[in-house]
């Protein structure tokens, strides 16, 4: 598929790690399988999904079969191309894999029914505006399923080598976020949180929302 925005500043980064995250294991199997649940119980057979960062497509490939299609979008390349073959060989026809940044992801012909948005939050420039343009191409009763992790809260010391880290190409942009300023921007957005919950400071927060029907 062509690519529908330019390569993201950041690409590059996330190029050079696919192949180790898609190695990489899950650390709290528990808590992932709980959001896995949780996310399909809100499901349809009928519904369009997005998901924004994908990587490497594996939580696109578990609800594929939940759902009508997904449309699949990452910023980088690599990931991109391991999350096709990971879709291929496990036979799942109904997503669409596109890259483009969050910032960049263009608004459909028609409005989703979920948006998915995992690890992603914390990592773009403007979590603000990137939490409004979902709920923008959201229908009316949809849903936004996102996994953020906080770093204010129980993370924070590790501003002392963000910074550092990015300029010499060892760390992606981070985005230090509070719970109560994810919060906000999803309520800003005119979304009403269907459930919230955290299971450490250390730990994701898993956010569900809706969008009021009118």
């Amino acid at each position: 598929m062509t690519n529908l925005s330019k390569p993201h500043p950041e690409s590059r980064f996330w190029n050079r790690m696919a192949p180790g995250y898609a190695r990489s294991t899950i650390s709290d199997v528990e808590n992932y399988e709980r959001k896995l649940r949780e996310t399909a119980a809100l499901m349809r057979r009928d519904m369009q999904v997005l998901e924004i960062g994908c990587g490497t497509g594996s939580t696109a490939i578990h609800h594929a079969p939940n759902v009508a299609h997904i449309t699949a979008t990452d910023l980088s390349s690599g990931m991109l191309d391991i999350a096709r073959e990971k879709a291929w060989n496990a036979s799942v026809t109904n997503i669409t894999f596109v890259e483009s940044a969050a910032e960049d992801v263009p608004h459909p012909d028609q409005p989703y029914d979920m948006i998915m948005a995992h690890s992603l939050l914390h990592l773009v420039k403007d979590h603000r505006k990137v939490v409004a343009n979902m709920a923008d191409m959201l229908t009316p009763g949809g849903y936004l399923v996102t996994s953020t992790i906080c770093m204010s809260e129980g993370m924070s010391a590790f501003k002392l080598i963000a910074w550092p880290g990015r300029a010499v190409g060892l760390l992606p942009r981070i985005n230090f976020l509070r719970k109560r300023e994810l919060e906000s921007a999803v309520q800003d957005a005119g979304l009403k949180i269907h459930s919230c919950w955290r299971p450490g400071k250390r730990k994701a927060v898993f956010l569900i929302a809706q969008k009021p029907e009118n």
